[in-house]
């Protein structure tokens, strides 16, 4: 199967493994290149490979790191590339496919957590937005020029002129360091023009960034 698949609710499993992960965000059609390490984690991918190849990413909440609380949505994505390395680790990238809310957690006897989506609220997500839904660059460019010259980020200003719209805006929310809560309404906001009206509000306030950050 390919991203392009999964067409309907009805092609999503009912039940899919998740990875927490605080400040990480994955989108539909946007890919998120991981290094996974972690036994429990290695596990997963294993299984996910034997299967239909989907994991949720989710951003974890909470100080319990052997534990920590589930956000109440995130993003399931199908392993698009795959490779392990001399000492263990897999090298992976996920595609975002569609966006779930969170039913209930299962009890399982995988060292890694599972859940039961809901997709209804995010159906829409398998369908492409067209272009004319969007925002105008020029009125993303001017946030960020003012959020980075705030904040002292270094921007590849010809990939912000030359991305596709939708691209631009997952990169962007994906990569400002913003806070766990503000990453996590990004990834709820409805639409992707929704997304990125919630973008540009946060790139308007005068949040301190990390000096030493750099967005790609």
């Amino acid at each position: 199967m390919t991203i392009e698949t999964y067409r309907k609710l009805a092609d999503l499993p009912e039940t899919i493994p998740v990875f927490p992960l605080s400040g990480v965000l994955l989108f539909p059609r946007w890919s998120l290149p991981l290094n996974i390490f972690e036994p429990r984690y290695l596990n997963m991918i294993d299984d996910a490979m034997r299967g239909d190849r989907i994991i949720g990413m989710i951003q974890s909440q909470g100080e319990d790191r052997a534990a920590p609380q589930l956000a109440s949505a995130g993003c399931a994505g199908r392993i698009t590339s795959y490779s392990e390395t001399d000492d263990g680790r897999y090298l992976i990238s996920l595609t975002g496919i569609c966006r779930f809310g969170v039913t209930q957690e299962l009890s399982v006897e995988t060292p890694y957590r599972q859940v039961n989506p809901d997709w209804e609220s995010y159906e829409h997500d398998l369908i492409a937005p067209a272009d004319i839904t969007l925002p105008d660059r020029p009125d993303l460019t001017r946030a960020l020029k003012r959020y980075t010259q705030i904040n002292s980020l270094e921007v590849d200003w010809e990939a912000v002129e030359n991305a596709p719209m939708e691209t631009l805006i997952n990169a962007l929310c994906a990569g400002c360091p913003f806070g766990t809560l503000e990453k996590q309404a990004l990834l709820e906001a409805p639409s992707v023009a929704e997304r990125a009206e919630t973008l540009i509000a946060l790139l308007d306030m005068d949040m301190p960034g990390d000096d030493s950050s750099t967005l790609q």
